[in-house]
Order: structure tokens, then C-alpha cells, then sequence
């Protein structure tokens, strides 16, 4: 457990999303992103039985990720830490935790998009082992009409 919130979460531990967490998450999500993910966004995460955890402190929920299950393959579809928890090392536990469910099930590759400037995201993704192997060009809403393309990020398993 990363030591600058030893206290405040003596306690780390995954559970996974239902329906009665949505109402936190959605407070989550809107702290933390400019373009949040919908209530029917998560919704349909529950709907098709996504992996989809949250990371709590104690009584805390610091963060989630939502994963997808492919063919030998796994899409990280969301990541997220509570704005008040960044910078804690929580980031690189949830992938940590996504590439252990993946890998558990023999998946040969992880996937993910990032927007392109996310520079403390695709830093976070190169030290796990990703690489950049493409880009989507005017993926993400970026607000005013405007749209931000992503990176196209993998990493093997094998």
C-alpha cells in the first residue's frame, strides 16, 4: 500500500461496482473529469457484466477501473482516482490489479485509449509496460464542439 495515505486507508481492498456504489461513482467521475462518464455509462458497464472495481480505503472509495473481456485480449475502459487520492499510487495498483484479472484468464495482450494529452496518464501506461501502437483521431469530446484524439495503447502479457 503506498505510504502518503497509510492512515487514511489502513485497509485497501477491491469490491466490485453495483448499483447502490453508482451514486459515489457518478461524484467520482464528475470531480475528476471535465467529460464525465454518464449514470447509463456505467449502467450498461453493470448490464454486461464488466469487470468493473472499486478500490476502497477503509469506508473510502478511492477509486474504480472498469475492464472488458475480449478474446484472448482485455480493454482497460475506465481508470479513475478520487482527485482528492492522486498522486498517491493508486493509478498503478488498480492497472497492477487489471493486468493480474487479465492474466488470470490467460488474456495475451492488454488495450486502452488515452487522451493524447493526458501526459500524466500515458507516463502512468508506459511504465506498466504499455506502448503506443496507433491513434483515433477526434476520439474524445473536448468541450466548445471541439474533439481530442487518442492513443492507442498495448501491452503484452506473454
Amino acid at each position: 500500500m503506498p505510504k502518503a495515505v497509510a492512515s487514511a486507508a489502513p485497509q485497501a481492498r477491491f469490491v466490485p461496482l453495483s448499483l447502490p456504489q453508482l451514486a459515489d461513482v457518478l461524484e467520482v467521475e464528475q470531480r475528476a473529469y471535465a467529460h464525465p462518464w454518464s449514470r447509463a455509462n456505467f449502467a450498461d458497464v453493470l448490464h454486461s457484466g464488466y469487470h468493473a472495481q472499486l478500490l476502497m480505503g477503509g469506508d473510502t472509495m478511492l477509486g474504480y477501473y472498469v475492464g472488458m473481456q475480449g478474446v484472448q485480449e482485455a480493454h482497460l475502459l475506465n481508470i479513475t482516482v478520487d482527485p482528492r487520492y492522486q498522486r498517491q499510487g493508486w493509478a498503478r495498483l488498480m492497472m497492477q490489479a487489471f493486468a493480474l484479472w487479465a492474466g488470470s484468464w490467460q488474456a495475451q495482450t492488454l488495450w486502452l485509449e488515452v487522451r493524447v494529452g493526458n501526459a500524466r496518464a500515458i507516463a502512468l501506461y508506459r511504465s506498466e509496460g504499455f506502448e503506443v501502437v496507433g491513434q483515433r483521431k477526434a476520439y474524445y469530446a473536448a468541450g466548445r464542439g471541439q474533439r481530442e484524439d487518442a492513443l492507442v495503447m498495448r501491452r503484452s502479457l506473454g
